[in-house]
């Protein structure tokens, strides 16, 4: 049992296993399909959509992206802390992750409310 724990301890700690792990991550988190559940737009003269339809569509986006950060941020803290074994670096590591994916989870939720903002700024 301990030598598992160490060599997961000594393989995470390695850098290019964590960049990997990241990549692999983001490359599987980008090539998955997503789908847009903004109402689509009926242009008549086959014009752009309108600015309500490209807000909505904007706040989709930034909504998910936020959301995937946080909880890669999320899975990231989780590994340092499992790992940690008492390190007191890894476990402020662990604990800067999981203040970052609660910001993340904060800005997704408030996502809305920042896009009404630009909505009604720039009178949409």
């Amino acid at each position: 049992m301990f030598r598992i724990s160490a060599r997961l301890r000594a393989l995470t700690r390695s850098r290019t296993v964590r960049r990997a792990a990241v990549t692999g991550v983001v490359v599987l988190l980008l090539s998955a399909p997503a789908a847009a559940h903004a109402a689509p737009a009926d242009p008549k003269d086959g014009g752009p959509y309108p600015l309500p339809v490209v807000i909505g569509n904007l706040q989709t986006w930034v909504m998910g992206i936020l959301a995937a950060l946080a909880t890669l941020f999320l899975v990231l803290a989780g590994v340092y802390w499992a790992t940690a074994g008492g390190d007191p670096t890894q476990v402020e590591r662990a604990k800067a992750a999981l203040k970052n994916a609660l910001i993340g989870y904060g800005l997704a939720v408030l996502a809305p409310i920042l896009l009404q903002i630009v909505r009604g700024i720039v009178g949409g």
